[in-house]
């Protein structure tokens, strides 16, 4: 990265060279790569850059090095909480490595995140973090025209092989189901969100199915009542399911937001939770511990997985070789929300 020194008075590379008694090669690389750079020297040069309110011509070192320094990631949507832990270790971990993040929010509007995708990537991002696999086929087609390395998080697919960090959403909710009718449960139902275009609720729905089957139960026969997001949807639903199937004695929600909405529903029907019917979510956000009853639910590594696809972001623009994909563990947290069925 190289500034010219400027006649107005602006400070430049240069300047902060002099200031900190470094190269301007050493400065580049305190801006650009600083886990490259010693502590003492990165603190003195950062010192400087702080004394000088000197600030870098990342035009021009875009153009100069053909990259950003950007990385950009298009969520689902920035109200719901699931997706806050998992991003801030991803940005710790960007930043870690000189990177910034750049964050679009589709609102589950497929149309909309292709046309953030493709403005992120005319704006020069260097890298791409995409939730879940559902998409067109063209979208995947113009990032690997544009070279951009794209990883997928929040959801994991052995049959697929787009570098992905995440888990199996379908084997995680299969295996809560089953603990579930281990409780005794055969009348369940299940409050999800919409399932087109969003293949981790769609999983989710599949892996209760997957679990009424493996114990002779007709997968089909499972009230699914797809809502928005958020508590007062799960409200909603939670009442259309007891209107819908009055002989339901649990409900399994495809995340805990939903939950606290059917459990808040639930209290003010004058239901009780577990003794009269069981809920449950998927999460394991901090909401989940504060619900009344605290909510049993599936346990997610949100910070492990943020972090993790940084990492195989900044590998696969480091190299062309072909990365590992990743499969992390979840786990079932047994609160007091699930009951053994008494009816």
């Amino acid at each position: 990265m190289t500034d010219n020194t400027n006649d107005d008075g602006i400070p430049t590379l240069a300047d902060v060279a002099r200031r900190a008694n470094v190269s301007t090669a050493t400065v580049s690389r305190c801006l650009n790569s600083p886990e490259r750079v010693g502590k003492n020297t990165r603190e003195r040069v950062m010192q400087a850059v702080q004394n000088l309110a000197y600030t870098p011509n990342f035009g021009a070192q875009a153009l100069a090095a053909r990259q950003t320094n950007t990385i950009a990631a298009v969520i689902p949507t920035m109200e719901n909480a699931v997706f806050a832990r998992g991003l801030q270790a991803f940005q710790e971990e960007l930043v870690r490595h000189g990177k910034t993040l750049l964050l679009a929010s589709s609102a589950y509007d497929a149309a909309l995140e292709e046309q953030q995708v493709r403005t992120l990537v005319a704006r020069g991002a260097d890298g791409l973090l995409l939730i879940g696999y559902d998409r067109a086929p063209d979208i995947y087609a113009f990032l690997a025209k544009q070279r951009v390395p794209t990883v997928i998080a929040w959801s994991f697919n052995p049959e697929e092989n787009r570098p992905a960090v995440g888990f199996n959403n379908r084997a995680a909710m299969t295996e809560l189901a089953q603990q579930v009718i281990r409780h005794g449960h055969r009348h369940l139902a299940c409050i999800s969100a919409p399932t087109a275009s969003n293949d981790r609720a769609r999983e989710r729905v599949a892996g209760i199915r997957d679990a009424k089957a493996s114990v002779g139960q007709n997968p089909n026969d499972l009230l699914v009542i797809e809502t928005p997001y958020g508590i007062e949807s799960g409200e909603r639903a939670f009442r259309q399911v007891l209107t819908d199937a009055p002989n339901t004695t649990a409900v399994m929600c495809v995340n805990d937001v939903l939950a606290v909405g059917a459990l808040r529903a639930a209290k003010e029907m004058g239901i009780c939770v577990p003794d009269d019917i069981s809920v449950t979510g998927f999460d394991d956000i901090e909401i989940a511990t504060l619900a009344e009853p605290p909510l049993t639910t599936v346990h997610v590594p949100h910070r492990e997985m943020g972090r993790r696809a940084a990492d195989m972001l900044i590998q696969i623009q480091k190299s062309d070789l072909k990365v590992q994909n990743l499969e992390l563990t979840t786990e079932i947290r047994l609160r007091q929300s699930l009951g053994p069925n008494r009816n």
